[in-house]
């Protein structure tokens, strides 16, 4: 049950990446990609009816981690309060920015809640990214599994590490530059006319970086923690992880090429998938590293929740994901297409 729950709260972290992750790159490109009002409009009914919907993976991960692995949640929140702080106004400045803007016709009123919008939602990229990386790289543990960082130290990785370090840094950077791309694609997807086009050539200007990005962040982290290959060479398996994410890296190239937008940003979706999957597969039995030795490493076994807690949990488990994949089948079937200019609201 411990490996079973380990899975389904990587399902839903990744689901969480995939939908707001391309909000919060539509987000990212909105001021420079929409040039007029009208295009800045468009960008909103894009992503309006399903942003706040997208969110919800965010709270069902977060409750699913407090259900099944209560000691991980206590000892995260607790150590992460600072940053989860930082995230969680960053979040509802993000939601009173694309909320408010449309409630008075004024152009300083829109022009301020526009930037709110961008700049939140290109923050949240790196904090997202950055968070990340602390659980691969790993935190200070104390014996009684709790612990705490600073934003910052010396941005050296070590033992006594801060919350953003060089690696930290470069996994949100690869972060922001991966959900550019993702909601570039998604508005690619949504919008005709030049506002299609300039979408794309974000996602083309994107992926160069995001290649050699990938590229350097493998490196990274298998040179602060070698250990992160030892899941790897036991099982070979595991090597089909890069295969899928390279392989994705690339059919998005040349679905961008031939300006087939659906196609390239399926690719980006598997491109985070399989990413995320890789850092779980490596990281596996372990879900909180701890930089002051393996020994104080929390595992799925020793965090997890009762084997009776568990097992019942999964059955209601199960009942609740089929009421919210109906919902978001439905919902996305009812706004398929690209974005109609008439009528109000999104």
């Amino acid at each position: 049950m411990e490996t079973l729950w380990f899975m389904i709260v990587a399902v839903m972290v990744a689901a969480y990446v995939v939908l707001d992750g391309f909000d919060l790159g539509a987000g990212v490109i909105y001021l420079g990609v929409a040039k007029t009002a009208a295009e800045r409009q468009a960008i909103m009914r894009a992503i309006g009816p399903v942003w706040d919907g997208n969110e919800v993976w965010l709270l069902a991960a977060g409750g699913t981690l407090y259900f099944a692995f209560p000691l991980l949640y206590a000892s995260s929140f607790s150590g992460f309060y600072l940053p989860l702080m930082i995230v969680l106004w960053l979040l509802m400045l993000r939601g009173i920015g694309i909320e408010l803007r449309a409630h008075m016709d004024n152009p300083v009123w829109r022009g301020f809640f526009d930037f709110v919008f961008c700049a939140s939602s290109a923050l949240l990229t790196i904090f997202f990214g950055a968070a990340l990386g602390n659980v691969v790289r790993g935190v200070p543990l104390g014996e009684d599994h709790y612990f705490f960082e600073p934003l910052w130290t010396n941005f050296r990785v070590g033992s006594d590490n801060g919350i953003l370090d060089w690696y930290t840094v470069l996994t949100g950077v690869i972060a922001l530059v991966t959900l550019t791309a993702h909601g570039s694609l998604y508005v690619a997807i949504k919008t005709e006319s030049d506002l299609n086009r300039h979408a794309r050539a974000v996602a083309q200007w994107a992926w160069p970086f995001q290649l050699i990005l990938t590229i350097v962040g493998l490196i990274a982290t298998v040179s602060i923690r070698p250990g992160v290959l030892d899941n790897y060479k036991h099982h070979a398996v595991g090597f089909l992880i890069p295969v899928v994410v390279f392989g994705s890296l690339a059919v998005m190239m040349h679905a961008m090429l031939k300006r087939a937008d659906k196609i390239a940003f399926v690719a980006s979706a598997f491109y985070i998938v399989g990413m995320l999957v890789g850092a779980a597969f490596a990281l596996y039995p372990v879900v909180l590293p701890a930089s002051t030795g393996p020994a104080r490493n929390l595992t799925i076994y020793n965090t997890a929740a009762g084997h009776y807690g568990l097992s019942v949990g999964f059955v209601w488990w199960i009942l609740g994901m089929i009421l919210a994949l109906g919902y978001f089948v439905f919902l996305f079937r009812m706004f398929k297409g690209k974005v109609r200019m008439g009528g109000e609201g999104y």
